[in-house]
């Protein structure tokens, strides 16, 4: 059967399964958008194509699908590029689909004509332009074969105009043939029986978790390896919800701003058990003073990430489902060995619950003022427990990360890598449409969330009830907090000196909002919110210069904390 190519793209789109696409139209993709009136597939329209790319991440990460995104050409192809960073940094998987001038005038300078192709080849996993109708079918059904397969990424496909609306016969490959991209799945035995003798003879093993392995299954066997062993367990900012905070071996987050006991146990740790993780700077602080009495093991999907910050003392490639279930069913082969090394790591288990107990993740309460810890504390009390939050990126972050106590995958969607203001609104829009049933929350400074509050109208348009939590401290909080600690409070280009009326925000894009300055009214204000059916603002007038801490200063080594400022 004969069909256009806009005709066929939305085809392939629904025999990938894909219900969903997030975007805006143009000039370049007017054909596309006029075939989708007669396609099943629902689109959300949002106000700028980066808020597009954004909630198609909130929604892949929400799924583990494939989130779709189509934009125009020129400007509204160059406005993905920031969502599309994000997703690279963080290994989500996304195919976004750009409209093209016609092929005869690709290199003229044409009307809203931009490169995007050479843009983003180094923030893709791969990308396309389509010059021929016949590599159609096979280009998108590559795309999201490489986009969801090995390390996840986003995959672009670059689609003029004139091939849009040339005719050819319909023909969606069932299979993919790609010789140069063969990822490793099944781990290789003998690193893993190598890796099961050096778990069994460590004293002092920690497991470092990363985003790879926040998915149901492999935090199944992650657990089940932690629980087996008693082998204390800590995660970056992506791995959280991949291991329950609350459990007695989670040691909460490592890093710049993790636990004083995470960080003190990778500092004396002998073994680093390293799963999905690619060893950030945010995570290792100095890189000659990390870990450094430990061996460690690294198991990751991607090859190029294994040694590419730190030295590794063992290598696994494959998939985490699957390395892990072999290094679990390989120990359960040991009883005695796993009997002993129990009681011999139990010393150090002991000498972490000291650290916990001496330096806990804290805060002073106020009865005066609005601590913003507080806030995050009451959301964990009253959210339920499947609810899914999402960030912005600053203080209110940190914080998030240290005070709300995750205890399942896919529930914290947060900038990681690329540390992108303005992710998390248009990211809680994405994984509301994937799970419109669930509480979902989205954490924001006042800063940040300036960066993308025109979505506010898409969440009105399509009645999602994504509650909107503002931390508002006036400030830049986290370049204030350096500013405050390294450069003699000199607040340069900090201070948000125009106070916004965020409940008047919200009312003009027809949502709820509430403004809150006490700390009685903070449990009050969240309950209400909860109760209203659509979107809501809440706004904590908090302690203006509140600072995260822990914090290891840049450069230097995991146990030379801040612990207080």
């Amino acid at each position: 059967m004969k069909m256009t190519g806009s005709k066929i793209l939305l085809e392939c789109l629904r025999l990938e399964g894909v219900e969903t696409v997030f975007g805006f139209p143009g000039g370049t993709v007017i054909n596309i958008y006029d075939d989708l009136v007669d396609s099943p597939i629902h689109h959300i329209l949002t106000r700028h194509e980066q808020a597009a790319v954004h909630a198609a991440d909130g929604y892949a990460r929400a799924t583990g699908k494939v989130g779709v995104v189509i934009a125009t050409s020129g400007p509204g192809a160059t406005n993905t590029v920031t969502g599309i960073a994000t997703a690279y940094m963080d290994s989500v998987p996304l195919v976004v689909i750009t409209g093209q001038v016609p092929t005869p005038l690709i290199g003229n300078d044409a009307f809203q004509e931009a490169d995007i192709v050479g843009i983003t080849r180094p923030i893709t996993k791969h990308n396309y332009l389509v010059k021929d109708i016949q590599d159609l079918c096979r280009i998108i059904k590559e795309a999201f074969f490489i986009a969801r397969t090995g390390r996840p990424g986003p995959v672009l496909i670059d689609f003029p105009k004139d091939i849009q609306v040339t005719s050819a016969n319909f023909d969606y490959p069932e299979t993919v043939s790609l010789p140069g991209y063969k990822p490793t799945y099944s781990g290789n035995l003998r690193q893993v029986e190598k890796a099961v003798k050096m778990i069994l003879a460590a004293k002092h093993p920690v497991i470092y978790v990363g985003g790879g392995a926040n998915t149901p299954d492999a935090a199944r066997w992650l657990h089940q390896l932690a629980e087996t062993l008693e082998i204390p367990l800590t995660t970056t900012l992506m791995g959280m919800g991949a291991f329950p905070k609350k459990h007695p071996l989670s040691l909460g987050m490592l890093g710049m701003h993790g636990t004083y006991y995470a960080n003190m146990a990778v500092t004396e740790a002998d073994l680093l058990v390293a799963v999905g993780a690619r060893f950030d700077d945010r995570v290792t602080g100095s890189v000659p003073h990390f870990a450094p009495h430990a061996k460690i093991i690294h198991i990751d999907i991607d090859p190029t990430s294994i040694k590419k910050n730190v030295r590794v003392d063992l290598p696994i490639v494959g998939d985490l489902h699957d390395v892990l279930e072999k290094i679990v069913t390989q120990l359960a082969e040991f009883p005695e060995e796993m009997k002993r090394a129990r009681e011999e790591t139990a010393s150090w288990r002991s000498r972490i619950a000291a650290w916990k107990e001496s330096h806990p993740v804290r805060y002073t309460p106020s009865s005066l003022v609005i601590k913003p810890q507080f806030v995050i504390e009451k959301l964990r009390e009253l959210a339920p427990d499947d609810a899914i939050i999402t960030t912005e990126v600053g203080q209110h972050q940190m914080w998030t990360a240290q005070f709300f106590d995750f205890s399942r995958p896919r529930t914290f969607l947060t900038s990681g890598g690329l540390g992108t203001m303005g992710f998390g609104l248009p990211a809680a829009l994405g994984a509301q449409v994937a799970f419109p049933e669930r509480r979902v929350i989205d954490i924001s400074g006042d800063g940040s969330f300036q960066m993308n509050s025109q979505e506010l109208a898409t969440l009105v348009q399509f009645q999602l009830p994504v509650k909107i939590v503002i931390l508002n401290n006036n400030y830049l909080g986290m370049v204030r907090q350096w500013q405050q600690l390294f450069f003699q409070r000199r607040y340069s280009q900090t201070v948000l000196e125009v106070p916004i009326d965020f409940v008047k925000l919200a009312e003009a894009y027809g949502a709820v909002g509430f403004s809150v300055s006490r700390p009685d009214e903070v449990e009050e204000t969240i309950r209400r919110a909860f109760d209203v059916p659509g979107p809501v603002i809440m706004e904590f007038k908090v302690e203006r210069e509140e600072n995260v801490v822990p914090m290891v200063p840049a450069g230097k080594a995991l146990n030379e904390m801040v612990l207080s400022s």
